[in-house]
């Protein structure tokens, strides 16, 4: 049977890579979610924390956007 939630019941498994790399940038969701505006992705704080927590899933649209902010490729957001 297809499960679209990871095995602890997430809806995503680049949340916490991407709060890895928030961390490391040393910046707030805020901030974070501003620097997504510019590069074209329109998301607010609030996603942002959903993301990071595993509560909201997350597109290859949104992937590739956070992989430009953070200079890293996609694949690192998906280890």
């Amino acid at each position: 049977m297809f499960r679209n939630k990871t095995l602890d019941g997430l809806n995503n498994i680049c949340g916490k890579r991407i709060a890895h790399f928030r961390m490391d940038m040393k910046i707030s969701q805020k901030q974070l979610a501003d620097k997504l505006q510019l590069v074209g992705l329109d998301v607010d704080k609030n996603a942002i924390q959903r993301i990071e927590s595993g509560k909201r899933f997350v597109t290859d649209i949104e992937i590739v956007a956070f992989a430009k902010v953070f200079g890293v490729s996609f694949e690192e957001l998906l280890l």
